[in-house]
């Protein structure tokens, strides 16, 4: 749930991703329009980050609302740089706690395994939208993996909470978001690898049955 992070995850990915997405170009004589579609497919993809951010920050809000976890704004810090992050009640059952810090993940995977089936060749498609959603939920992913592996950021990260909920090492929660999203990625750049596919849907399903434990 911390907004830094996802920003800071979705940046990194999306500067990799970019660099492979469009082939070189011949000399246009009409650069100015060139510039303009440029700049609308830029606004495109950041438009599908920010839907991105607020599909996952809804997925927590859901089930704080559900199990009635009074969700609030938190003022924080990451190493000395203040910003915010939505919070709520201590106090839930470890399986609430759970449910409501992976919802953000779960929401990000059915999100990216819908586009990843229906646009196999997303990769390859004029779809700037779509890529910044994809870019959004799979660099979040990998930023928190890499908070969990360094165990570090404000306590209220998503990663802590499961961790603590599942009595884990924080470590592997960070493996358990972040496996899905390479694999998606991999299926993103080649879309034949079937394995890929099945490997990611796996894990995804193999997250959320955890709520049994």
């Amino acid at each position: 749930m911390i907004v830094l992070l996802h920003t800071f995850g979705a940046i990194l990915f999306a500067v990799q991703l970019a660099s492979g997405q469009e082939p070189a170009r011949q000399p246009d004589p009409a650069p100015t329009t060139v510039e303009h579609r440029t700049a609308s497919a830029f606004g495109k993809f950041l438009a599908g980050a920010a839907v991105g951010l607020a599909a996952h920050e809804s997925g927590h809000l859901l089930f704080d609302g559900i199990f009635d976890a009074n969700p609030r704004i938190k003022k924080v810090s990451f190493h000395g740089v203040p910003f915010f992050a939505i919070t709520h009640d201590a106090g839930l059952s470890p399986r609430q706690e759970f449910i409501i810090d992976s919802a953000g993940f779960w929401v990000q995977e059915a999100t990216n395994e819908v586009i990843l089936s229906r646009r196999p060749n997303l990769r390859r498609e004029r779809a700037p939208f779509l890529k910044g959603l994809f870019v959004f939920n799979v660099g979040t992913s990998i930023a928190y993996a890499g908070a969990a592996f360094a165990r570090t950021g404000p306590v209220e990260r998503d990663t802590r909470g499961m961790a603590d909920a599942l009595r884990w090492k924080e470590p592997y929660v960070g493996l358990l978001i972040l496996i899905p999203a390479v694999l998606d990625a991999i299926r993103f750049y080649h879309p034949e690898q079937r394995w890929a596919a099945w490997g990611s849907r796996a894990a995804k399903i193999g997250g959320v049955v955890l709520i049994a434990r």
